[in-house]
C-alpha cells in the first residue's frame, strides 16, 4: 500500500553549525516541538542537502521553504514571505551560501515536471554566520514571527494545528 503524500511540505534549510544560517532548520524543529499538524502537512529538516531533496519535494501542491536570507533594506531578525513565480531563478541570486544547491534542486524538479505548484519562501535575516550552534536573539525573534505566519497561513487554508506544549518562550537547543 502506497503512503499518501502530504500536500504541503514545510522545508527548513540551512547549516546549523553557522549560527543564524541554521534558522530555517531550527524553525522546523520548533514547529515540530510545539505543534501537531494534520497528515496533509509534512515538516522536513533539509539541512544543507542538495539533489536528494527532489524526492521529498516532487509532486507536492505546496512547498514552503524556511531559510536565512540577505535582503537589502532589512535588518537582522526581520522576516519576509514571498510567493515565488520562478523559484529556480530566484534562488540563483545566492541569498544564502547553500542556495545554489537549492536552485539546482528546484530547476531539476521543474525540468521533470514535478515542481510543486505553489512555492513560498519564509526568510529570516541573520545577524551572525559565525561558527556556533546557537541562534542570536535577532534570529530567535524572526523564528517566532515565521512560526506565527506559518500557522496563520495554514489556518487561512483551513488547516489547523494544535499545541503540543504550552510555552511562552521559544527555546532552541543545539
Amino acid at each position: 500500500m502506497k503512503h499518501k503524500r502530504a500536500r504541503i511540505l514545510i522545508l527548513g534549510v540551512g547549516n546549523i553549525l553557522l549560527s543564524d544560517e541554521g534558522v530555517g532548520v531550527r524553525t522546523v524543529e520548533q514547529l515540530e516541538k510545539i505543534h501537531a499538524f494534520p497528515e496533509e502537512v509534512e515538516l522536513l529538516d533539509g539541512g544543507t542537502s542538495g539533489m536528494e531533496l527532489i524526492s521529498h519535494i516532487e509532486n507536492r501542491e505546496h512547498l514552503w521553504i524556511i531559510d536565512a536570507v540577505k535582503q537589502a533594506g532589512l535588518q537582522p531578525g526581520d522576516t519576509i514571505r514571498i510567493d515565488l513565480d520562478d523559484p529556480p531563478a530566484y534562488f540563483q541570486q545566492k541569498i544564502t551560501p547553500h542556495q545554489l544547491g537549492l536552485s539546482d534542486v528546484l530547476a531539476a524538479a521543474s525540468l521533470t515536471d514535478c515542481l510543486p505548484e505553489h512555492i513560498r519562501l519564509y526568510g529570516i535575516v541573520p545577524l551572525s554566520l559565525d561558527t556556533g550552534i546557537d541562534l542570536t536573539e535577532a534570529a530567535r525573534r524572526g523564528m517566532e514571527e515565521v512560526v506565527g505566519r506559518i500557522r496563520g497561513d495554514l489556518q487561512e487554508m483551513g488547516i489547523g494545528s494544535r499545541a503540543k506544549v504550552q510555552s511562552s518562550r521559544f527555546t532552541v537547543h543545539g
